[in-house]
């Protein structure tokens, strides 16, 4: 299985694809040094295989690497970065 989180900034979002098919999407909104991640989405077809994860983890490590702190806006995302370490670092205090 071929996964990939690509951000799509005309759309404002992140798209998770899944073998070249978009299976899911994380929305959000930048501002000069941050980045809220508003609402997650799976494919319901697609849920329980760990897809969620991989879309966060794509969106906050591309957060990262552009130098953002993050705002998790999103219930999942926030869980997420809750029960990743690594990734504590990057939430707007």
């Amino acid at each position: 299985m071929d996964v990939t989180v690509t951000d799509k900034p005309d759309a404002a979002r992140y798209e998770l694809a899944v073998d070249g098919e978009r299976a899911g999407f994380v929305t959000y909104r930048q501002s000069p040094g941050s980045i809220a991640l508003l609402h997650a989405e799976v494919d319901p077809s697609r849920e329980r295989r760990g897809l969620g994860s991989a879309l966060v983890r794509g969106a906050l490590d591309d957060a990262r690497a552009r130098g953002l702190t993050v705002r998790p806006v999103c219930p999942f995302v926030a869980w997420y970065i809750e029960t990743h370490e690594a990734y504590q670092d990057l939430v707007t205090k």
